[in-house]
């Protein structure tokens, strides 16, 4: 798995790219019904990708990364280099998305390693993500990676309710 920063642009995404990146949102509706995110999660446009790849980049320290594999999008992490509260000193996955057809074959746990492995060579010492309350599956996937629950609070930009994990980054 090859991991690139999508560089912020403020032209609009278009072409390839954008194609890719719908299919694989479109690929994860059972993760967009729950989040909610977009209108229907079964018809996912790509100018509804593009807008929301937009709207991370409006956040200062904000790395969108792909995953790529087989010869295609494989992947997405969206990170963030700290937390708007001043208080939370450590990074944030804001968001982990394998293509949907390929769940179950490691590429989540190798993209969180990937992700974790830039965060120590940045320095860093720790991680964390919110995990919303009604997906069992992702807070399993988490804690599987030893991230373990710290809080409960809602979400900053739809007020949902999520478990709050962290992670201790060891060196390897």
């Amino acid at each position: 798995m090859i991991l690139d920063p999508l560089p912020p642009t403020s032209a609009p995404l278009s072409g390839p790219l954008l194609a890719e990146l719908t299919a694989l949102y479109t690929s994860n509706h059972e993760f967009h019904a729950l989040t909610g995110d977009f209108p229907d999660p079964e018809d996912i446009r790509p100018e509804q990708v593009a807008a929301a790849l937009a709207e991370e980049w409006e956040h200062p320290g904000t790395e969108i990364l792909l995953a790529r594999g087989f010869g295609r999008l494989i992947g997405i992490a969206v990170t963030l280099d700290h937390h708007p509260d001043p208080a939370d000193p450590d990074p944030w996955i804001g968001l982990l998305m394998v293509d949907a057809r390929l769940h179950g074959q490691g590429h989540g746990r190798r993209l969180a390693a990937l992700v974790e492995d830039r965060f120590r060579a940045a320095g860093r010492s720790a991680v964390r993500l919110a995990v919303l309350v009604d997906n069992p599956k992702a807070l399993a996937f988490w804690t599987a990676l030893g991230h373990q629950v710290i809080d409960h609070r809602e979400d900053l930009q739809h007020g949902r309710p999520c478990a709050v994990l962290r992670k201790e980054l060891s060196t390897r």
